[in-house]
């Protein structure tokens, strides 16, 4: 969907406290991977501004174009204050804004004003401002850079609900989005079932692998066994 309406169907997350309890970046990426969809991780310029926080709901997408003047009687922020407005709960707002690096597209107010509505963090791959009063409110934020610029007369939110890219990978509104403190990755919606049951397969293995090698049995004999490194 686009414009600023709100994603058709975005249901929350049914086992997002065992997700964010069991699983981690590293270990969708690789399910992924093996699935042969070997492009689902962000940049590794895109950042946890709190590496203790874990992060997993699903996207609603906003797109930053360039700008390069202030229009004079024109409220440059319509659009983004529409879309942060528009959230819910167990949302997360996933913003790309191209490889300038001229914005901070998100800030304090807007986490404030997210929270509120129940959405439960931010990706961009664009800069953050006002970083100690966000950690502070431990809203989980990922971002491409740490900067005080403003968008207003830099950049401007076009699009949103549409696919865009942010940190390097293509996302849609209802993709879950899984951030930690290696990074973020993006489940497609098609895929979310398998990738999920695929990734709690490959925890439990890890377990036994990590509980192996406690005792002390070589790496080489427990690979052979599980076949997980």
């Amino acid at each position: 969907m686009s414009g600023n309406g709100k994603s058709s169907s975005t249901p929350i997350i049914a086992n997002l406290d065992r997700i964010k309890e069991r699983l981690f970046s590293a270990v969708l990426s690789d399910v992924m991977d093996r699935m042969g969809h070997m492009s689902q991780a962000m940049s590794v310029k895109v950042r946890p501004l709190d590496s203790a926080l874990v992060m997993v709901g699903r996207a609603r997408t906003g797109f930053y174009s360039d700008v390069f003047e202030v229009i004079e009687g024109e409220n440059p922020y319509e659009t983004e204050i529409t879309f942060v407005d528009d959230l819910g709960p167990g949302e997360i707002a996933v913003i790309g804004c191209g490889a300038s690096g001229r914005i901070a597209p998100w800030g304090d107010l807007l986490s404030t004003a997210s929270r509120a509505r129940g959405a439960i963090g931010c990706v961009t791959d664009g800069m953050v401002r006002d970083t100690r009063n966000i950690i502070e409110s431990k809203f989980p934020v990922f971002h491409g850079g740490i900067g005080p610029l403003d968008s207003r007369g830099r950049g401007k939110m076009t699009s949103t609900d549409t696919a865009i890219e942010c940190g390097g990978v293509l996302v849609r509104s209802g993709d879950i989005v899984f951030g930690d403190a290696d990074g973020v990755v993006v489940i497609p919606r098609q895929i979310e079932d398998e990738v999920l049951r695929l990734a709690f397969d490959k925890v439990d293995g890890e377990d036994n692998t990590k509980a192996e090698l406690l005792k002390g049995t070589p790496l080489a004999v427990v690979f052979e066994k599980y076949g997980i490194l």
